[in-house]
């Protein structure tokens, strides 16, 4: 397990779960059928445990190119390292969506309307305003790297000893996203994340999904921009308060 491997492997997890729980809620004749927007958000925080619980220990599960950046840009990951991780986390985003088509294929037949059909793979603003948009995409991104970088491990206090917790560490991260798409998800979805659209966008564009919008590339460039932005924005203030 390298940790090109790692991040692939986390971040197709992460999609195959997040994506997942959207084709659960949203599309036809599903058991969790219009089961609501407090499902999609804790599916996706448990899809960021599962997938920092397997990567973490081999690449420290950024998956996600903006904490990639972020950390690179807080001097806490090398740079050259950046490229690989990015290229890792989209391969794996686009391998997950993938499964996430070939699990609920019957539902996806059953759907008619294209544009929930495309929700399973991508964002889309409840409310289409380039800048309002690009605003919370920079925003959800921002609390989510500005906390990461904050982050400690637990210790005991009389020795400072650092405390292994395994894989209850990866719940931290689990509960800062499933703040964030409940507090400020409502207006894009909140994608946080240039991979988890990108890639699945682009399986959209390319699977034999039957009678699918069009993949909506006017916007894509907001869930890419905004969360480098966010991200690059934590780092510098967390350098400028250290």
């Amino acid at each position: 397990m390298t940790p090109f491997i790692a991040e692939i492997i986390g971040t197709a997890l992460l999609i195959l779960l997040g994506g997942g729980v959207v084709a659960n809620v949203v599309l036809n004749k599903t058991i969790g059928n219009n089961s609501g927007w407090i499902v999609i958000t804790a599916g996706w925080a448990l899809a960021v445990y599962v997938a920092v619980v397997v990567a973490g220990p081999y690449s420290g599960a950024h998956i996600n190119p903006a904490v990639s950046i972020g950390l690179a840009i807080a001097g806490k990951f090398p740079w050259e390292s950046v490229p690989s991780y990015i290229l890792a986390q989209m391969i794996g985003a686009m391998l997950g969506s993938s499964m996430v088509w070939l699990v609920y294929k019957n539902h996806f037949e059953a759907t008619e309307d294209a544009d929930t059909k495309k929700a399973v793979f991508c964002t889309a603003p409840a409310i289409r305003n380039t800048f309002s948009n690009l605003i919370s995409e920079i925003v959800g991104t921002f609390v989510l790297i500005f906390t990461i970088l904050y982050f400690t491990n637990a210790t005991i206090n009389d020795t400072q000893t650092i405390i292994g917790l395994g894989s209850l560490g990866a719940v931290p991260v689990a509960f800062l996203v499933w703040a964030i798409g409940l507090s400020l998800g409502g207006t894009t979805g909140y994608a946080i994340n240039p991979a988890r659209d990108l890639g699945p966008r682009i399986m959209h564009a390319i699977l034999p999904i039957k009678n699918k919008a069009s993949s909506d590339w006017s916007y894509s460039w907001v869930p890419v921009v905004g969360p480098i932005i966010g991200a690059s924005l934590a780092a510098l203030l967390m350098v400028g308060l250290s």
